[in-house]
């Protein structure tokens, strides 16, 4: 598996375990909540039916007082009805309204003196009720007119409104939660969404860069694929252009090398012929020599012979400078390289401190501008071809005005860098462009030392490192040279 899809395996579970935590916290929460509402509205409804029976219990003792205070007042029978069916349920009702509120320990400590109170208020009625039908009105309505039965309905009102009024503060508390726990669940509910969608756009962002990955891969392999026979033919391009240059480089190498070795015959030829005269006159042995012999001999030892000598040193002097530079360029190209990270900046300020003295006494001035500084490459074979590129730009500057020097560094396609080194000297003509980069060629007036190897070897180097060098000139103008190179020099090593 690729790390490209290792990444989105990941990233995908990731966001499913996200989005899953998510949804079981909601879950979780909302079933809590569900219970909790559960609870309170169990507890309202208590609440409710508290407050109901303490009306009902009230509104039925009042009953059966108004039934009694009917039938001690009128002593008619009929209002007996009313107050009978108002006692039978008196007991039930309170009987219910003491279980309820056995979890309700502010209600229930206070039952014990609403027991008492009903329970005297009813003796207090039936007392009443009994002296009317026994013939003594007169003391069941100065027992009506006594303080006692106001008294117990007066702890039966209070206890029982107090009732009410705890079941209504309740209730309100308990709906002031059941709202709160309402809007709660909501806040919850549209968090818990909010972050599902998030998690949700993330895995759907994941999908779609895994998805554009995906077909950016498959578009480059496309084109790679479309691209192949463009690539062989490229390749059998260079092949054949490597193959010219072979021919070239080795028909300028015989020719420059042949040209010192005619030399070195012709003045051999000449030594041969001055040491004939010579040999006459030293070794004659046949009487005396004639004045032409004589002379013949003296210009051989002073002028010929000189020479012939002068020639043929310098001419091999030629053959070794020429054969020193085919075996500079030939060990170049077997050093193996060394890869590593290397920062631009340090390093062209490094070449121009070396090269400063040259530069300032022309008051010339160089310009950097680094858009790319960092690349792996190999950085002796770097250093010279920049160091070769500024020597060049001092040795060929304009006379007639200071030497302006421009560096710039900058990516090039998604792996490759561009460093351009342009500088306002001679510049070279046209048709020379090619051919400076060829061994023993120089291009226009040869006032300055040198052999023709440096651009060579420039040009050797660069293609050493995976790259390339080009040069856009015109005379009298300057000439600014492009340098391509890897960004990552070790890909190409391991490869």
């Amino acid at each position: 598996m690729s790390v490209q899809q290792s990444g989105f395996v990941r990233s995908t579970l990731l966001f499913l375990l996200i989005g899953t935590a998510i949804l079981v916290a909601i879950i979780g929460t909302t079933l809590a909540m569900v219970d909790r509402t559960r609870s309170t509205f169990e507890y309202i409804l208590g609440e409710r039916n508290i407050r109901r029976m303490a009306v009902n219990l009230l509104q039925e003792i009042t009953d059966a007082e108004t039934g009694q205070r009917g039938f001690v007042i009128t002593g008619d029978p009929k209002f007996l009805q009313p107050y009978t069916n108002a006692v039978d349920d008196i007991r039930g009702s309170l009987d219910k309204l003491d279980e309820v509120v056995k979890d309700r320990p502010i209600k229930a400590e206070r039952m014990p003196d609403l027991r008492a109170a009903v329970s005297g208020k009813l003796d207090e009625l039936a007392r009443s009720i009994e002296l009317v039908q026994s013939g003594s009105r007169e003391e069941a309505i100065a027992l009506v007119q006594t303080e006692v039965g106001r008294e117990y309905m007066e702890r039966i009102r209070t206890t029982l409104d107090f009732f009410k009024d705890q079941s209504d503060k309740n209730v309100d508390l308990g709906t002031a939660e059941q709202i709160a726990a309402t809007q709660q669940l909501k806040w919850i509910t549209i968090g818990g969404g909010i972050a599902i969608i998030a998690v949700m756009g993330g895995a759907i962002l994941v999908v779609l860069q895994h998805v554009r990955a995906l077909a950016a891969s498959q578009k480059e392999i496309e084109l790679l694929n479309a691209g192949l026979e463009a690539r062989v033919a490229e390749r059998t391009e260079d092949l054949m252009q490597a193959n010219q240059e072979i021919q070239r480089f080795a028909y300028i190498v015989t020719h420059d090398l042949r040209a010192p070795l005619v030399n070195i015959m012709g003045f051999t030829a000449e030594l041969d012929a001055s040491m004939k005269s010579l040999q006459t006159y030293v070794l004659n042995e046949d009487g005396p020599l004639s004045e032409s012999q004589i002379a013949e001999a003296k210009l051989a030892a002073s002028e010929d012979l000189p020479e012939a000598i002068g020639f043929i040193r310098s001419s091999t002097r030629k053959m070794d400078g020429l054969i020193n530079a085919i075996l500079k360029i030939s060990r170049d190209g077997r050093r193996q390289l060394k890869p590593e990270p290397i920062e631009l900046k340090p390093m062209l300020e490094t070449i121009m401190a070396s090269v400063n003295h040259q530069i300032s006494e022309s008051d010339g001035k160089v310009d950097l501008d680094i858009r790319l500084n960092e690349m792996t490459t190999d950085r002796l074979s770097l250093e010279q071809i920049l160091g070769n590129l500024f020597d060049n730009a001092i040795k060929y500057r304009n006379p007639v005005r200071p030497l302006e020097l421009a560096v710039r560094t900058m990516p090039e396609g998604r792996h490759m860098v561009r460093i351009e080194v342009q500088d306002n000297g001679r510049g070279i003509a046209e048709h020379d462009h090619e051919r400076i980069f060829e061994l023993f060629r120089r291009s226009g007036q040869q006032d300055q030392s040198g052999e023709g190897i440096g651009l060579a070897h420039v040009r050797s180097l660069a293609r050493n490192l995976g790259g390339e060098i080009t040069v856009k000139s015109r005379l009298d103008e300057g000439s600014t040279f492009v340098l391509r190179l890897p960004s990552d020099l070790s890909r190409l090593v391991r490869s």
